[in-house]
C-alpha cells in the first residue's frame, strides 16, 4: 500500500502549488498558501527538498563522515529492520517525491526544476507507473525502502549513483537520454523488458542479486541508442537480454556473473549489437584516473567470470565478439553457445579453455582470432556448419594442435571442417599448410571406408599423398625406372636381326623410361618383345607411369600459377 498524505491534504498541496482555493473533496475550501511556499503538510526535510526542486540545485543530506553516511547494514542489503537507522533528519515520503516529479511547482525564475538529492532515505514506495517525468533526475548515495516503480513511465534522463533498493520494476519504460545506475545495490533484481533508453544505458559496478524471479536483471527486449557499459558488475542469478538491440558497444569488461542452480548466467539470445560485445578484463577507470585503452600501470585488472552457461545464439554483432580474459565455469549440461552468431570478427583467446561445451554451430565469422589452449578438449567442441575467412592467431599456433582442433569439433567424419581450414590458410598465403589440412582430410576419411578402400587409401598415401605430395611422383617414377631397368637386363634376351642382318640396339634403361613416360618415344618399342611376365611387368609400369606423371604435372602446375 502506498504511503502518502491523507487524501484531504491533497487539496492544500493543489492550492499551495497553484495559489488558488482548492475544494478538500467534501465541500470545504482549503485556504491559499503564500506564493512560493511550500506545503505547509510536508516535514522540513521535505519542504528543503522542495526549494531545491525549484531552483535546480541539489538537496544534500550528506554529513561528510564516512561512518554516518554510510547506510545501515539493513538498508544495504534489504533485511527487516535492526540497528540504528538514518533519521527523520534524512528521511522523505516517496509520495512527496512523486508530487516533485509528476505534477511539481514551476521553477525559480532564471532557473529549471529538477530532482537532486543526496544521502536521502526515502520512504514508501515511489510510484511513477505510467507517468511522465519532465525534470532532471539525480539520486546520489540514497536509499529506498521500497522498490521503485517505473512500469511504462517517461523520463527525460535519470541518473542515480549509489544508490540502494529491494528492486527495480522499469518494463517498458522510455527515456529521452541516459539512464545511469553505476554502483547500486540492487537486492531483489531489475525489471527491464522492453524498455527504450534513448542514448547511453550505464551499469558500471553494479550489484544485484535475484528475487523471487530466477532472472536478477530480465532486459528482454531493451532498445538503447547508444552504448551499454556494464562492467565490473556483480550479478547473481541469470542475466537476460533476449532479443535486445544496442546501438553502439555492450562492455561486460570484468563482470562476474553466478547463477547458481540456472543454466545460463548470461542469456542474450538474439541480441543485435551495431558495434562490439566485450567479454574481457575490466579495471575500474574511475579509481584509476583514466579511461584509456590499456590500463594503467599497477592497477589490477578483473577477469569476466561467468559462473554458469553463457547463450548468444543467433546473435547479430556490427564489429567484432571479443572473448578474452574470460574465465567459464560450467556445470552439468552448461554451455558457451553461440550458434549461428554472424560477426565480423570473433576473438577466442581466454586463458584456459572451457571445461564444458563450446558451440559455434552454424555461425558465420569474417575473422577468427585464437589461441591454442582456448579451445576444449575432444568432444565438447561442436562447429557443424561454422565459417569463417580468414585465421590470425594470437600467438603461435602450429598445424598439429590446428588439425587436433578440427578433430576435436567433429567426432564423426565430417569434409566441410577440413576444407574451410584450407581455405582460409590458402588465403593467408599457406598453401603447403593447406595441403596438409586436405591431406588430414582423406585420411580421416579413410577411417569411414570398407577394407579393400582402406588398402587403397593407404597405397594413395605412401606413394603420392593423395596428390597432395607431388614430389612423392618424381620419387617413386625414379625408383621404378631403377627396377624396370634391372628387371628387363636380367631377362634381355638379344633382339633377332632383321633380313638385312640389322640389329637393333636395345637398353633396359631407356626401355622402363619409354614404359614410365609413354608419351615420348625413346625407339625402343619394337627392339624387344617381352612376353609372359615380363608383358604383366611392362604394363604396370606403363599404368603408373601414368599415374605418377599426372600427379607431378597437376603439382607443378600449382607452384607455377602460385609463382604467377
Amino acid at each position: 500500500m502506498i504511503r502518502g498524505p491523507e487524501p484531504h491534504r491533497y487539496a492544500a498541496v493543489a492550492a499551495t502549488r497553484y495559489g488558488v482555493p482548492r475544494d478538500d473533496g467534501e465541500g470545504n475550501h482549503v485556504a491559499e498558501a503564500p506564493d512560493g511556499a511550500p506545503p505547509q503538510d510536508w516535514t522540513p526535510v521535505e519542504q528543503r527538498m522542495w526549494r531545491a526542486f525549484r531552483e535546480g540545485r541539489t538537496c544534500d543530506l550528506r554529513t561528510g563522515h564516512a561512518d554516518r553516511d554510510d547506510p545501515p547494514p539493513w538498508l544495504r542489503t534489504g533485511a527487516p529492520p535492526t540497528g540504528p537507522e538514518w533519521g527523520a533528519e534524512r528521511t522523505v515520503r516517496a509520495q512527496a517525491v512523486a508530487e516533485l516529479l509528476l505534477d511539481g511547482p514551476p521553477p525559480v525564475p532564471g532557473r529549471v526544476t529538477a530532482l537532486k538529492l543526496a544521502g536521502v532515505r526515502i520512504t514508501g514506495r515511489l510510484m511513477l507507473s505510467g507517468g511522465t517525468v519532465a525534470p532532471y533526475v539525480q539520486l546520489d548515495d540514497c536509499c529506498f525502502d521500497e522498490p521503485l516503480m517505473l512500469q511504462e513511465c517517461r523520463v527525460g534522463s535519470m541518473r542515480m549513483v549509489r544508490c540502494r533498493m529491494p528492486r527495480i520494476d522499469a518494463a517498458r519504460l522510455q527515456v529521452g537520454g541516459d539512464l545511469h545506475l553505476p554502483q547500486c545495490l540492487v537486492t531483489g533484481g531489475i525489471r527491464m523488458a522492453d524498455a527504450q533508453i534513448g542514448t547511453d544505458l550505464l551499469l558500471n559496478q553494479i550489484t544485484v542479486r535475484r528475487g523471487r524471479a530466477a532472472q536478477a536483471f530480465a532486459a528482454d527486449g531493451l532498445t538503447v541508442g547508444q552504448d551499454v557499459d556494464a562492467e565490473l558488475i556483480d550479478v547473481t542469478g541469470e542475466f537476460s537480454l533476449r532479443s535486445a538491440r544496442v546501438g553502439g558497444r555492450l562492455s561486460l569488461r570484468g563482470a562476474t556473473l553466478r547463477n547458481p542452480g540456472g543454466r545460463q548466467a548470461l542469456n542474450a539470445a538474439r541480441i543485435t549489437v551495431e558495434h562490439t560485445l566485450y567479454l574481457s578484463g575490466g579495471w575500474n577507470a574511475m579509481a584509476a584516473g583514466s579511461s584509456s585503452a590499456p590500463p594503467p600501470e599497477g592497477v589490477t585488472v578483473r577477469d569476466f567470470t561467468c559462473h554458469g552457461g553463457l547463450r548468444l545464439d543467433d546473435g547479430r554483432f556490427g564489429n567484432a565478439v571479443i572473448i578474452s580474459r574470460a574465465r567459464f565455469l560450467l556445470q552439468d549440461e552448461q554451455q558457451v553457445s553461440l550458434r549461428r552468431v554472424q560477426a565480423p570478427e570473433l576473438c577466442f583467446t581466454v586463458p584456459r579453455a572451457p571445461e564444458g561445451m563450446v558451440v559455434l554451430s552454424g555461425a558465420r565469422i569474417g575473422k577468427l582470432t585464437d589461441a591454442a589452449g582456448a579451445w576444449p578438449s575432444a568432444g565438447r567442441l561442436r562447429m557443424t556448419g561454422f565459417s569463417y575467412d580468414t585465421l590470425t592467431p594470437l600467438a603461435e599456433f602450429p598445424l598439429r594442435d590446428r588439425l587436433a582442433w578440427l578433430q576435436a569439433a567433429t567426432p564423426e567424419f565430417r569434409p566441410e571442417p577440413y576444407e574451410r581450414l584450407a581455405a582460409a590458410l590458402r588465403a593467408a598465403g599457406e598453401d603447403a599448410a593447406a595441403r596438409e589440412v586436405l591431406l588430414a582430410r582423406q585420411r580421416r576419411r579413410r577411417e569411414s571406408l570398407t577394407a579393400a578402400g582402406r588398402v587403397w587409401g593407404w597405397l594413395q598415401d605412401i606413394t603420392v599423398g593423395y596428390g597432395y605430395r607431388p614430389g612423392r611422383a618424381a620419387v617413386w617414377m625414379a625408383v621404378l625406372w631403377a627396377l624396370g631397368a634391372v628387371y628387363f637386363a636380367l631377362h634381355h634376351t638379344p633382339p633377332a636381326a632383321d633380313a638385312g642382318g640389322y640389329r637393333p640396339h636395345w637398353s633396359p634403361a631407356l626401355y622402363a623410361l619409354d614404359l614410365l613416360l609413354p608419351v615420348i618415344d625413346l625407339g625402343q618399342d619394337n627392339a624387344w618383345r617381352e612376353t609372359g611376365l615380363a608383358q604383366w611387368v611392362a604394363s604396370l609400369l606403363t599404368l603408373l607411369g601414368w599415374m605418377l606423371a599426372t600427379t607431378a604435372a597437376a603439382g607443378a602446375t600449382r607452384l607455377l600459377r602460385r609463382g604467377s
